[in-house]
């Protein structure tokens, strides 16, 4: 397989869950040697102490600005020499979608097209789009989502990264720009903020609240740990093919109840107490508008193309979370507090 040249990357959104997984793979892989800027606006969810530790301040510089500030964007690409620019920045949660849309059609989609207009100025560049499954719509109880599947996004959040993608295809085709996509599911593992399921489950649990469930908890979704996701980034990065999108899933489907369940016995298993009074903290809520009834990733495309394979079991990633979420109780602390924000 071919490979880019890859010595200076600019990451967007490099403080938040997905993209500070990255920015760590990345200073934990030796064969890396080049330059890495990280450009977060530093929102709610992003935290710099996700970092704290993993860089090397040689090769990392961090800048604290807005991926709409295109001038900002364009002096950043020719000071650092930047040959890909990795889209993280994004506002990713679909209840806040819901309160808010419009902050979501600003940062997903202006935000997008503004950076399109860098790399469209210097296309040498090579641009790789982080989206989601959820632009696909919602499955049955069969089938899942290929590369090729129409979109049919039921939120705010899913239609501003369908309206993203749709850009990055558009500007590709329009300019000759050199870009890839990857659409993943859900993910999970260390650093997520806690307003998401699994860690908002994890944190009720070890403080024997209840377990908010929505509807009857049968809605499924396929769950990515975020270390494979960013080592399929990488791949598609170094090895994907120009203009074409990839889909990155765990091969990890559960109903929501199942996987409370499954981070119920995770708990019992680390901690040492009994589950019963664990699983009496099961409450089922009114379910939120438009939840989609389920999610599920193809990723022949990856695995045959790219000869990816995600390494971690639900299981495994599970109790390693749940691990991490035990031993991590400052970083915790400090994101409940706001003190990150400090």
């Amino acid at each position: 397989m071919e490979q880019r040249k890859l010595d200076s990357l600019l990451v967007t959104g490099g403080c938040g869950f997905i993209g500070s997984a990255f920015v760590r793979r990345m200073f934990r892989d030796r064969q890396f040697t080049g330059r890495l800027v990280n450009l977060d606006k530093l929102t709610y969810a992003g935290n710099v102490e996700n970092l704290v530790g993993y860089v090397d301040d040689s090769r990392y510089r961090f800048v604290q600005g807005d991926i709409l500030d295109a001038p900002l964007v364009d002096r950043l690409c020719e000071e650092n020499h930047i040959d890909a620019i990795v889209h993280f920045a994004a506002e990713s949660h679909v209840d806040r979608s819901i309160d808010g849309p419009l902050v979501f059609i600003e940062t997903n989609v202006v935000g997008t097209a503004r950076l399109l207009e860098v790399v469209r100025s210097k296309r040498h560049i090579h641009f790789h789009h982080v989206s989601t499954d959820e632009v696909f719509g919602s499955l049955g109880s069969t089938g899942a989502f290929t590369e090729t599947t129409p979109y049919d996004p039921r939120s705010p959040y899913s239609a501003s990264k369908a309206a993203s993608d749709h850009l990055v295809r558009a500007y590709a085709h329009t300019f000759d720009l050199s870009v890839t996509i990857s659409n993943c599911s859900n993910n999970y593992g260390p650093y997520q903020f806690p307003e998401k399921l699994i860690p908002v489950m994890i944190l009720n649990l070890l403080e024997r609240k209840p377990l908010p469930i929505y509807g009857d908890g049968s809605n499924v979704r396929d769950w990515l740990h975020v270390d494979d996701h960013v080592e399929a980034i990488w791949t598609i990065l170094r090895s994907g093919v120009r203009g074409e999108t990839y889909n990155i899933g765990g091969n990890s489907e559960r109903t929501n109840l199942e996987l409370v369940d499954a981070l119920i016995r995770a708990i019992g298993a680390e901690s040492g107490c009994s589950t019963d009074e664990l699983f009496a903290l099961k409450t089922f809520v009114r379910d939120r508008p438009g939840h989609d009834q389920r999610y599920a990733i193809d990723a022949t495309k990856l695995a045959r193309d790219l000869e990816f394979h995600p390494q971690h079991n639900l299981a495994q990633g599970l109790q390693e979370t749940v691990h991490w979420y035990l031993m991590n109780k400052t970083w915790i602390a400090r994101v409940r507090s706001g003190d990150y924000r400090g």
